[in-house]
C-alpha cells in the first residue's frame, strides 16, 4: 500500500470510527460520507441487493438508450482494457449493465458483487465512484480507503456520467475500476473525455433527425393558417408558424395524439409525423396549473392539472428529490443553499443546484418558482409517498429522502 493510501486509511478508520482527528477526507468525499451514514449503511458490510435477473438486464439496456454508442465507448478505452482494468457501463439508476475487462480483473470485481445487474449507487454500496457521479453529476474518482464500505478499499475507480444534453437526462454512468495500485490519477480525465465524446455522438444523431424533421414539416406549416409547431419526440422546436416558439416543448410522456395540455401553451391537439409531432395550439385557452401531484409510490411522476386539462412526466431520481424537498418545505420554500443541504449534505454546491433546478423549471413550466424555490401559491401540491416509508426513491443517499423514510 502506496504512502498516500496509509494515510487515507488511517483518515478512513478515524473519520467513520469517530475519533477525533485532525485529518479530514476530500470534501467530496467526508459530504459522500456523511451521505451514506445517514442512511445507516455499515462499512463493515454494505447492503444486499441481489443482482437482476438476464431478461432485466436485457431490457434495461434496451430502454437506457446507450446500446448505439456501447461499441465506440469501450472501443476509446481500449488501452485501460488492455492494461489489465474494468470498464463498465451502468445505467442512470446504477445498475451494472455492461462491463468489459481481461479475466484476471473480472474475478476480483466478482468478489466485489460488482457483476451485471448488481445495484451500485451510494444508498446500495457507500461512496464509489459509480453512485458518487450520479449524486454530483459530474466526474469523481475514488481512491481506495475513500471508498465507505471496507470490502472496497484496496479498489480504485473513475467515472462520469453519460448524458444526452439533447433530451436533458443522464442516460448513465461511464466507470474504469481495478485494484487501486494500478489506478492513475489521470484516468479521470480519460473517463470524462470519453464521456464528452459520447454526448457528442448523441447530439450530432439527434441534430441530423431534427434537420429531416424540418425539410418535411416546413411545407406542411406553410399551408397552414394560426398557430402551429412541428416537434421532434423530445420536444425540440423544428419549425413553428403564428407563434412565438421556444426552442424546446415539454411534452407529456406515452404521448399519442389527440387533444392534450401542455405547459406554457395551454390546450393543444397533436398528430404524429415522421420523426415527431404537429402541435397546432388554442391561443384562447387558459393555460394555470390549479393542482400537483407528486407521485413516488412506484416510478417517480410528476403530474400537473389545469384549468382545461393535465400531463404527467417521469421524473429522474434527482428531480424527484427536489421536488419532494419543495413539496416537504410548503409555502416558504427552499434557497439553492438549502436544496444543496437536502440533496447533498453539503452546503455549498449551489452550481449544481440551480442548473438541476433551470432544467425542472424547463419541464414543469409555470408550476414552479424562485427566490426562494418553491412551488407556485395557489397550486395545491399532495406528494403520494408509499405505504412502507423504508422503499421511497430506492439507492438514494439525499438527506431529503433519508428524514421522510424514517418519518
Amino acid at each position: 500500500m502506496s504512502t498516500d493510501e496509509q494515510a487515507l486509511r488511517r483518515t478512513r478508520e478515524a473519520v467513520l470510527g469517530g475519533s477525533r482527528t485532525t485529518d479530514a477526507p476530500r470534501d467530496t468525499i467526508a459530504a459522500s460520507w456523511r451521505r451514506v451514514s445517514s442512511v445507516g449503511l455499515d462499512p463493515g458490510s454494505g447492503a444486499e441487493i441481489p443482482p437482476l435477473a438476464a431478461a432485466e438486464v436485457a431490457r434495461r439496456r434496451q430502454a437506457s438508450g446507450l446500446s448505439d454508442v456501447i461499441s465506440s465507448l469501450t472501443e476509446s478505452l481500449r488501452a485501460v482494457i488492455d492494461a489489465g482494468q474494468l470498464v463498465v457501463v451502468a445505467d442512470a439508476d446504477g445498475w451494472v449493465l455492461w462491463r468489459e475487462g481481461g479475466h484476471a480483473v473480472r474475478r476480483l470485481a466478482d468478489g466485489l458483487g460488482f457483476v451485471g445487474g448488481s445495484a451500485w449507487t451510494e444508498g446500495n454500496v457507500g461512496t464509489n465512484a459509480i453512485g458518487t457521479a450520479l449524486v454530483l453529476g459530474e466526474g469523481v474518482r475514488v481512491q481506495g480507503p475513500e471508498h465507505f464500505v471496507e470490502s472496497h478499499t484496496r479498489w480504485g475507480c473513475a467515472a462520469a456520467p453519460l448524458t444526452d444534453p439533447w433530451s436533458g437526462r443522464t442516460l448513465g454512468v461511464l466507470d474504469v475500476s481495478g485494484p487501486s495500485r494500478g489506478m492513475h490519477p489521470a484516468e479521470l480525465a480519460l473517463v470524462e473525455t470519453v464521456a464528452r465524446l459520447t454526448s457528442m455522438q448523441i447530439v450530432a444523431r439527434r441534430r441530423a433527425e431534427l434537420d429531416v424533421l424540418r425539410a418535411h414539416a416546413a411545407p406542411l406549416l406553410a399551408r397552414m393558417s394560426g398557430d402551429a409547431l412541428a416537434v421532434d419526440r423530445f420536444g425540440h422546436v423544428a419549425a413553428a408558424i403564428g407563434v412565438r416558439a421556444p426552442e424546446r416543448v415539454a411534452l407529456p410522456d406515452d404521448l399519442r395524439g389527440g387533444s392534450v395540455w401542455l405547459p406554457t401553451f395551454g390546450q393543444a391537439v397533436v398528430e404524429p409525423l415522421a420523426g415527431g409531432w404537429l402541435v397546432r395550439l388554442d391561443p384562447g385557452v387558459a393555460t394555470e396549473a390549479t393542482s400537483v401531484v407528486l407521485d413516488l409510490r412506484a416510478e417517480p411522476t410528476l403530474r400537473v392539472d389545469g384549468t382545461s386539462g393535465g400531463w404527467a412526466r417521469r421524473l429522474s431520481r434527482r428531480h424527484a428529490e427536489i421536488l419532494l424537498a419543495l413539496a416537504s418545505a410548503g409555502p416558504a420554500g427552499r434557497s439553492a443553499a438549502d436544496l444543496a443541504e437536502d440533496l447533498f449534505a453539503d452546503r455549498t454546491r449551489l452550481t449544481t443546484v440551480r442548473a438541476e433546478m433551470s432544467r425542472l423549471r424547463r419541464l414543469a413550466g409555470s408550476v414552479l418558482q424562485s427566490n426562494p424555490y418553491r412551488f407556485t401559491p395557489g397550486v395545491a401540491v399532495t406528494a403520494d409517498l408509499p405505504d412502507e416509508p423504508t422503499t421511497l426513491l430506492p439507492g438514494s443517499s439525499a438527506p431529503i429522502v433519508r428524514r421522510r423514510r424514517v418519518g
